[in-house]
């Protein structure tokens, strides 16, 4: 099951930045098996020789740094930080594609079924959402990634832009499976206010970040850097993104578009995964460089998610839909949000909150057997069992 309450307890076993995993531990033991081994006197001066002529020091854990740091990018052990490479491996075990899922009752439930009210929800959320994965893979792509100093975060953050093309592909291909016009349907997110405010919060996030000449060694610039990583780890993939399958699950809990909801349950294993990755990455940074952000700055930034999503809930679910509506939506947000504010160390932003859709973490997570020649489980994954508690 997917811890809601908490995605960062996924990986407990890696609480601190300096312990190892045991894949690690075994690594420097047989390292050290290997320093026993008799060496010739002269492969020992050849080692010394090399590294004289180099002018390099051995990387040594201690000395990385997730950003500003000045050992080798190169080199991805030691590590630093195992608990990057453990969310990498997790990460890899929860590989599928659209294709592994029958759209074809969608098909069906779209033109024979669907409300206009609900056809006009489904539309609009898989608007915002193909729009705003892209947005995703171009900040961890883009604007954050080349500025970690530790391979081991990179590499996670490589299988992270994978995703979220991934993620996109799947959007497009329910648009496609469905028969919708992808133009009119892939140009809403310019047209509608609703939607396109909040893409365009996201593209200043990024655009304040993704310039040549940022300098994080720079008090204001790494401030910045820190609020544009915490929206998009806490905000955009932690709050939006959670909401905006909602909607979906909604109708998937009364039969309809089944298929559209099981691709949205792999995509949500992988964005509990970006949420918890992006806010243990934020609070380390600060803990590295003593940053600290204005608490009214935060506040506002919370603000002005909660402004954004009230008008779009209002938008999609202007005519409620049957188990769902406006508020249920933006009382939710809320609760997740001070769910986020609580991870990443804030005060929490909506007080009193309420879980709106109590339902929403059992059928996110929906166990159900299925004919096999329909389609794969649920469940599937690759690499041996996924574990989210």
């Amino acid at each position: 099951m997917l811890n809601w309450d908490d995605p960062l307890a996924t990986f407990t076993s890696s609480n601190k930045d300096n312990n190892t995993t045991a894949k690690t531990k075994e690594a420097i033991h047989a390292h050290n098996i290997i320093k026993q081994e008799p060496v010739s006197i002269e492969t020992k001066q050849n080692i010394i020789d090399t590294q004289a002529a180099s002018g390099m020091e051995p990387v040594r854990a201690d000395d990385k740094r997730v950003i500003n740091g000045l050992t080798d990018i190169n080199q991805l052990a030691p590590f630093k930080y195992p608990w990057a490479w453990d969310f990498f491996l997790n990460a890899n075990k929860n590989h599928w594609t659209p294709l592994d899922i029958n759209m074809s009752r969608d098909v069906h439930d779209f033109q024979h079924r669907m409300t206009v009210e609900e056809k006009h929800v489904y539309e609009n959320v898989l608007s915002y959402l193909t729009t705003s994965d892209i947005l995703a893979m171009r900040n961890v792509g883009l604007a954050v990634m080349e500025k970690m100093t530790a391979p081991e975060l990179q590499i996670y953050q490589a299988r992270q832009v994978y995703e979220e093309a991934l993620h996109t592909w799947t959007y497009q291909h329910c648009i496609e499976s469905i028969g919708l016009e992808q133009g009119e349907i892939y140009n809403r997110y310019r047209v509608v206010p609703a939607i396109n405010q909040k893409i365009q919060l996201a593209n200043n996030k990024i655009n304040s970040v993704l310039r040549a000449d940022i300098d994080l060694t720079d008090k204001d610039e790494l401030e910045n850097f820190v609020l544009s990583y915490t929206f998009f780890a806490g905000i955009f993939e932690g709050c939006w993104f959670y909401n905006g399958f909602s909607p979906i699950f909604a109708l998937q809990r009364r039969g309809l578009m089944t298929g559209t909801a099981e691709q949205l349950q792999y995509i949500m294993r992988d964005e509990v995964l970006h949420c918890a990755f992006g806010i243990r990455v934020v609070n380390q940074i600060i803990a590295e460089n003593n940053v600290s952000i204005d608490p009214a700055q935060i506040q506002t930034m919370w603000e002005e998610a909660e402004a954004a999503e009230i008008d779009y809930a209002r938008y999609i679910l202007r005519d409620p839909i049957i188990g769902y509506n406006a508020e249920d939506h933006i009382e939710q947000f809320r609760f997740i949000a001070n769910r986020r504010a609580r991870q990443l160390k804030h005060i929490e932003p909506f007080p009193g909150a309420e879980n709106r859709l109590n339902w929403l973490d059992e059928q996110a997570n929906l166990r159900k057997e299925k004919n096999f020649f329909e389609t794969r489980v649920t469940e599937y994954q690759t690499g041996g069992a996924l574990k989210w508690d």
